[in-house]
């Protein structure tokens, strides 16, 4: 079976994929507008053959509510017929950066926000072993 993980942010889209086992992130996708990275996220799952997307969102903070509406409306533009799973991103983005401390300076091009939904793939993995 093979996975996805997306971080949703507003600039950018941290992905990450799996084949159940190892978790690679990958190089997120700039959002220009919500429809041009919808069909880039779709073109990426379609590419990969994912059958689960996995979706972070936010648990706690001030705006909770307001980020985890437009996670999932940005997820209903996609046109993915995979199961889609929504998980506690909490405290994925900042273990992302102690990840990367050190190894590159804190550039906007996107690798935290992989990093962050590599950590988000990692979690449910385990999660399903656990579960198992």
């Amino acid at each position: 079976m093979k996975y996805a993980a997306i971080d949703v942010g507003l600039k950018r889209i941290g992905v990450a994929v799996s084949d159940g086992k190892v978790v690679f992130p990958q190089h997120a996708i700039l959002r220009k507008n919500r429809n041009q990275a919808a069909r880039d996220v779709d073109a990426f799952l379609k590419e990969w053959e994912v059958e689960t997307l996995i979706v972070g969102l936010p648990k706690g903070g001030a705006g909770e509510e307001e980020m985890t509406r437009r996670i999932r409306h940005f997820v209903s533009l996609l046109a993915f017929a995979g199961e889609v799973v929504y998980v506690d991103e909490y405290g994925s983005s900042a273990e992302a950066k102690a990840r990367m401390q050190g190894v590159v300076r804190q550039k906007r091009d996107g690798r935290i926000d992989s990093i962050a939904a590599q950590i988000i793939l990692e979690r449910y993995l385990e999660q399903c072993i656990r579960d198992s």
